[in-house]
């Protein structure tokens, strides 16, 4: 497929690469609905085990396209709900999705951008590439990406991050836990992982990330209670 999303299969593997090189992959409408259905649709695709996200290009993404806000006044409301819906159900869909996003973050991811590069389950950095939510420096607020970064990171790191607007580079992003890897080719590291998710049995592994994303923001007994349903249905993985 080609246009601002492009769509390859290697294997079980599906890799989404935003294709929009010229403008850092900047998120604009059309592109954030390409994001949106296209993961929906891998996690619908019986052939898909894993889905690995990537940008084309130097970039990641640069976060929402500056250039469409000037089409996002008051006067026009209904367009300021419908892209403000739009980009929450796309970080939301990760989490929704029962099938494992691995993010291959290979350059510059800030703003919403760095919000995508974070949302995957699992996340590989490559060494030279910086990770930031700039907003406050335009005069707006990381409101959507917020929500997922305070429950990755220590409130203070996450207040710093999104307060003072300042990037983090690849160690830095380890360090903190924003990213499990780094490496010199994120892409290829990133396959290396996807390849490992895609041979374990997918009724046990996209058991394993519903669960996940359904017990980290339960208190303690109902979180056991879920994981005590999950336990009873396991007798029937392997049939």
């Amino acid at each position: 497929m080609t246009g601002v999303l492009l769509i390859e299969n290697r294997g079980a593997v599906r890799i989404l690469t935003m294709n929009r090189p010229d403008k850092r992959n900047a998120l604009n409408t059309e592109l954030t609905r390409a994001l949106l259905d296209g993961l929906r649709a891998a996690d619908a695709d019986e052939t898909v085990a894993c889905v690995l996200l990537t940008g084309a290009g130097q970039g990641f993404c640069a976060g929402a396209d500056l250039s469409e806000f000037k089409d996002l006044v008051p006067e026009k409301r209904h367009l300021v709900d419908e892209r403000a819906e739009l980009t929450m159900q796309l970080h939301l869909s990760f989490s929704k999705m029962a099938k494992p996003v691995l993010t291959a973050i290979n350059g510059a991811a800030m703003g919403g951008g760095a919000g995508l590069a974070i949302a995957g389950d699992l996340a590989v950095m490559a060494e030279g590439a910086k990770l930031g939510y700039p907003e406050t420096r335009h005069g707006i607020v990381a409101a959507i990406v917020m929500a997922n970064l305070v429950r990755q990171v220590g409130r203070k790191t996450a207040f710093e991050l999104v307060a003072l607007g300042e990037p983090v580079d690849s160690a830095a992003a380890l360090r903190s836990g924003l990213v499990n890897r780094v490496a010199k080719d994120a892409l290829a590291e990133a396959m290396l992982l996807a390849q490992k998710l895609a041979e374990v049995k997918p009724q046990a592994l996209q058991a394993t990330k519903l669960l996940f994303h359904e017990v980290a923001d339960l208190p303690l007994e109902e979180a056991l209670k879920r994981g005590r349903e999950t336990n009873k249905r396991m007798r029937g993985f392997g049939k």
